[in-house]
């Protein structure tokens, strides 16, 4: 199996229970990891063969824009996405990282990592 990556995806967006972090938005990072056989792809230098990365970068983008209270919904949201458009996707990790976390203290970020 091989794996392609969309590391780094960088979006703003309005998840989180508190009311603030709807109206005012966070910063998020979202990195994807397919698990793929694109063996035919490699030897055709075929794109249709393989996962268009740009439409996992849509995906992610578009399911983002939709708010929710945890980003483990939206990791979640994302993977079920990802399986239900894409073919030939064998298996999918998503981490979702909400940078600048509002916990009361300094952390760079809090992530959840889902894979299915």
């Amino acid at each position: 199996m091989n794996i392609i990556r969309v590391e780094g995806i960088e979006l703003y967006a309005h998840h989180g229970c508190l009311e603030e972090e709807a109206l005012i938005g966070s910063h998020y990072r979202v990195d994807v990891a397919i698990e793929t056989d694109f063996t035919e792809a490699s030897r055709l230098d075929d794109l249709s063969k393989t996962v268009d990365y740009v439409v996992v970068y849509q995906i992610v983008r578009r399911e983002m824009k939709i708010r929710a209270k945890l980003i483990e919904h939206v990791g979640q949201r994302i993977i079920d996405a990802l399986k239900a458009e894409i073919s030939g996707i064998e298996k999918v990790k998503v981490k979702v990282s909400k940078l600048s976390p509002p916990i009361n203290g300094n952390a760079y970020s809090v992530s959840i990592e889902i894979e299915n």
